[in-house]
């Protein structure tokens, strides 16, 4: 039984090593960020609809444009209140000892959760099976020292099916 437990192990070694080396050999990722004009807690409130040369040949153009657009739609639909009650946070914090500042945490919060699920629900339609991942991610901006939500295109090793032993 012991040698039977030392034997999975190497296999389980191996398939590790298979999948480090896949990963080793992916392109790097496509990071599209924030064009507007406002952000509120890291999030623009429109992302870059130009399409990367980095993804011809793996999505079609039109199939990025309308994804990101749905997400600049969703930003559209709720950052607005956002801001307002980002404002009339900032006008009470002294009154409510920073207690005003809650809500719109709140909907920031929600805000980048509904982009989440947005970009599942897109990966999970398509973006899978052209072996790409989307996802929002939190990057440090090139210009300064403030941090920025992006949204990082992954490329997803392709694993083979058959292994030749």
């Amino acid at each position: 039984v012991a040698d039977f437990d030392e034997i999975y192990e190497e296999e389980e070694d191996e398939e590790w090593a298979l999948e480090e080396q896949l990963l080793k050999y992916s392109p790097d990722p496509v990071v599209v960020r924030g064009s507007g004009h406002v952000t509120v807690f890291g999030l623009s409130n429109k992302f870059e609809s130009e399409f990367p040369s980095s993804l011809t040949g793996k999505v079609a153009p039109e199939e990025f444009k309308a994804s990101i657009n749905r997400v600049n739609s969703c930003l559209k639909k709720n950052l607005p209140v956002n801001v307002r009650w980002l404002l009339c946070g900032c006008l009470c914090c002294c009154c409510t000892l920073g207690c005003s500042m809650w809500p719109v945490i709140c909907l920031s919060k929600r805000t980048r959760r509904s982009i989440e699920k947005l970009l599942e629900w897109e990966n999970n339609r398509l973006y899978h099976k052209l072996c790409l991942h989307w996802r929002l991610s939190k990057r440090k901006c090139e210009t300064n020292n403030m941090m920025e939500y992006v949204i990082l295109i992954e490329f997803l090793p392709k694993t083979p099916i058959f292994r030749p032993d």
